[in-house]
C-alpha cells in the first residue's frame, strides 16, 4: 500500500528525472531502500526523511501529506 510520503517522494523523484539509484547515493541508502519507501514497505526513519525534504527542497510537512508545497 502506498503511503502519502511514498507517492510524494517518487513524484518528486520522477519530476527531477533522478533514477533510484542516482538518488541512493546522496541520501545514504541502498535503491532497494528507495524502492521500499516509494512502495509504501517501509516509511523511513526521520534522519532520512529530512535528507530527503531538503534534497528536494521541500517541507516535513509536504512529505507527509500533511500540507500541500
Amino acid at each position: 500500500m502506498k503511503t502519502s510520503f511514498g507517492n510524494r517522494f517518487k513524484e518528486l523523484r520522477q519530476e527531477r528525472n533522478i533514477g533510484q539509484r542516482e538518488l541512493a547515493k546522496p541520501m545514504g541508502v541502498g535503491k532497494g531502500t528507495i524502492s521500499m519507501w516509494e512502495s509504501g514497505q517501509r516509511e523511513p526513519i526521520l534522519p532520512y526523511a529530512v535528507i530527503a525534504a531538503k534534497f528536494f527542497e521541500v517541507s516535513l510537512d509536504y512529505l507527509a501529506g500533511l500540507a500541500e508545497y
